[in-house]
């Protein structure tokens, strides 16, 4: 039961978030090959032109796969087999943990995966809000996003405090119900100083760090609250170390986790480009021969965020930064090698791919797809290696 749920949950965010890659790439790569006939790629995506209708409809469908997975008091609701649900989760501790969204069919909610989920969604609006605003799409991803970033202030109450995880995962898994029906208790599970969960809480600061860059023109009040908890957060999830699959040996059935290093590499990326505070520069740096893995490329998943914190600080050498010592330059080029190496890995062509990478065509484009979205200003070149 528990390989089941592990594979359902891990398959029902990374689908959805492989099928929005897709859309929106192609909405874009079809724009450039129709307006853009210089070698010279803009930096920053420019406004859209014709869109085609079958790629803004996918994109539509999968932006509805969150409002589906939500939970709590559903405000104007697009769903209507979907209802009201899971109104008390968070009241044993006073706390209102009613919205975020259900693990894949599950209605546990996970915080880890559910972060991730957040910190993804916070990089694709960034990167291509403008194409999703043309397709009226901009507005429901905000929405989502903020369903879930509510529900994790809530499960922030304190700082060195954040509730992980709403419900009984073995009982809910012997019961497949609508959530509006369900009569299981809803125990909570927390990380605090003495059941430490360094992963868990460092991806659930990279969530709010990235998510108040979302917000920072359209609500400031609420970009600076979620600047709090995510700078809180990460200091939580640094000064007390540990891994939450052995504070808490239960979560290892569902998401366990094989190493923090990365998410506190990937929060402190976050908060670098989301406060301009170089300390946080600072630490990727210092900690990367700790944790960076350089040299070894790896997947992006939501146990694993070193091949996503290499693209993000590969912008920063890219673009260049104010303030950047030798060492810390040396250390950037470091990340951008080895996000170059990630590439190299996975065409198929390349002398360094491997069979284990190459072995599905379907996964290495929707990979490569992923990593084009999140990367540039390299993004043209290489998307016209994929696409030809």
């Amino acid at each position: 039961m528990g390989e089941r749920s592990k594979s359902k949950g891990w398959c029902g965010w990374f689908i959805v978030l492989v099928v929005a890659a897709l859309v929106a790439v192609v909405i874009v790569i079809s724009i450039r090959k129709k307006s853009d006939h210089s070698d010279k790629a803009a930096p920053v995506p420019g406004p859209p032109g014709a869109i085609d209708k079958e790629y803004s409809d996918a994109l539509k469908l999968a932006m509805q796969f969150f409002d589906i997975q939500k939970s709590g008091k559903l405000e104007n609701n697009k769903i209507s087999w979907r209802g009201n649900s899971a109104l008390q989760d968070g009241s044993e501790a006073k706390l209102d943990l009613s919205k975020g969204m259900y693990d894949a069919g599950d209605h546990i909610k996970f915080g880890f995966p559910m972060a991730f989920t957040a910190t993804v969604l916070s990089w694709a609006i960034l990167e291509y809000g403008d194409q999703m605003d043309v397709v009226d799409q901009l507005e429901p991803a905000q929405d989502s996003l903020k369903w879930i970033t509510d529900y994790l202030i809530n499960a922030h109450p304190s700082e060195n405090v954040l509730y992980i995880q709403v419900g009984d995962p073995e009982a809910d898994h012997k019961c497949w119900e609508r959530p509006e029906n369900m009569k299981e208790k809803r125990p909570l599970t927390q990380v605090n100083t003495s059941a430490r969960g360094t992963e868990v809480a460092a991806e659930t600061a990279a969530a709010m760090a990235s998510a108040s860059l979302v917000f920072k023109t359209s609500d400031s009040s609420y970009s600076d609250t979620l600047l709090k908890h995510a700078k809180q957060l990460f200091n939580f999830a640094d000064k007390y170390r540990g891994s939450y699959s052995v504070s808490i040996p239960a979560v290892q059935t569902y998401y366990n986790s094989t190493g923090y290093g990365d998410e506190l590499l990937w929060a402190a990326s976050w908060l670098y480009h989301a406060t301009g505070d170089q300390a946080y520069l600072k630490y990727t740096v210092q900690n990367g021969k700790a944790f960076a893995n350089w040299g070894s490329p790896t997947w992006f998943s939501w146990d694993n965020k070193l091949a996503g914190t290499q693209v993000l600080l590969s912008r920063v050498s890219f673009f260049g930064g104010k303030g950047i010592s030798n060492s810390e330059n040396s250390g950037l080029q470091m990340y951008r090698k080895t996000a170059e190496a990630v590439m190299c890995g996975l065409l198929p062509k390349s002398p360094t791919a491997t069979i284990s990478r190459t072995h599905s065509k379907l996964l290495l484009k929707c990979y490569l797809i992923w990593m084009i979205m999140h990367t540039f200003p390299f993004s043209f070149s290489i998307s016209c290696l994929v696409f030809q």
